[in-house]
Order: C-alpha cells, then structure tokens, then sequence
C-alpha cells in the first residue's frame, strides 16, 4: 500500500532504499531476492527501473551482464557510484531511457527483463508498449520477471486497499503532485503480449503481485 510513496522518495534518490524498505517493512528486500533466483552467470539482463541499482548489481554479482534502464538521472548518478565501488562496471551499464526507447533493443537479446516498482508508474499504453516490446527483445526461453503495486478484480480488497491508502494518497500529492497506480489485469496483460504464464504470487489482499513468464513457444526449465 506504500508504494505510492516512491515518488516523495525519488526526489531524495540518496533515501530512496532505506525509505522503500521501511516502508514495506523489508517486504523487497524478499521481492530482489526471489528475483535474483532466475539469474545464471553470463546471462544477458535488462532491469526497467532500475532506480539506484540495487537489483542489477545484485544480478551483476551472480556473474550476469546487465543493463539498467531509468529516466531518473540523479539515481543512476547512485547507481554508477555503488557499480563503481563494487568494481562491476565491466559487467553493468546504466543508461538514461525509459521504456518508449525499447524499440531501441535488438530482437532475441536478453535471457531476463526483470522490472520492480515501474509498471505502476507507467501509462496503460505504456505498459502495453513495453510488454510488447519486452516479448520482441526476450530470447527463446528467456524470462520476463516482474514485482509491482496489483489492482484486485474483488471489490471487498479495493475498497480495503483504498481506504487504508486514500491519507498516503494526499500526502504524497500534496508532495509531488503525483502518484503511482495499481496495474489491473497484469497477468492478462502479459500473456496477451505473446509470454506464457510461469508462476503468480499475490499478497493476501491482492495488492502487489510477482510475475515470471517466458517467452511463448518455449519449453519452462
């Protein structure tokens, strides 16, 4: 339900890790660890989101090369530094684009496109665009693993959901002047977009969910 709360966190990116964290009481620190499972050593991985690079230096130290993508430019500076520290800049790059520049990306080049906490912050357009263009980019069997804020199709979780978030909610636009937005329909989404469902976990009142699927037409592992 915090989640929307990224955005007050963007803008002080040096705070932004230990906000996320106390905020969802260490529920991603959990999220980059189960993500970070489907890494193998020499895969090719793209992070949409990347934010100040905590997922992909994690990939990156699996032995993968990454690269991470975000229109934030003061997190990457983040990023680039702690790539620096941990001496993987020969294995990670970080790159200042957001996802209308996938089309960028050559066909069947990435094993994984792994994204958390950025398909809220996206238009349905957007999303459409990026999953479209993230099955074009995947290589067979490659994987698209995604963790972010999910909208209930049951109407009791939303109106729960809404009432606890409704105060963060004016808050954070009193801040920022703006906010994130639950996806609806995630899964339907995804699959619509040509990628086979692997496996999905919802949180008990249905608002984050964690998506892993493939590439359609191959064979899971």
């Amino acid at each position: 339900m915090s989640y929307i709360l990224m955005r007050i966190f963007e803008s002080s990116p040096n705070r932004y890790d230990k906000g996320i964290d106390i905020l969802t009481l260490g529920k991603m620190s959990g999220v980059y660890n189960r993500v970070i499972e489907h890494i193998k050593k020499d895969y090719q991985v793209l992070d949409i989101g990347c934010g100040t690079g905590r997922l992909a230096l994690q990939a990156a130290l699996k032995g993968a090369k990454v690269k991470g993508i975000d229109i934030n430019s003061q997190m990457l500076d983040i990023a680039r530094k702690r790539c620096k520290e941990l001496d993987l800049l020969e294995k990670v790059d970080f790159v200042e684009m957001g996802v209308a520049e996938l089309n960028s990306e050559s066909d069947n080049s990435f094993d994984i496109v792994m994204s958390t906490l950025c398909f809220s912050e996206l238009s349905d357009f957007e999303i459409d665009y990026a999953l479209i263009e993230i099955s074009r980019i995947l290589k067979q069997d490659g994987l698209l693993v995604i963790a972010d804020e999910n909208k209930s199709n049951k109407t009791i979780k939303r109106i729960i959901n809404f009432s606890v978030k409704l105060p963060l909610i004016i808050i954070t636009y009193l801040i920022s002047q703006t906010t994130t937005k639950a996806v609806k329909q995630l899964e339907k989404r995804v699959e619509e977009k040509g990628l086979k469902l692997i496996s999905i976990k919802k949180t008990f009142l249905e608002n984050f969910i964690e998506i892993i699927a493939q590439k359609e037409g191959s064979t899971n592992e």
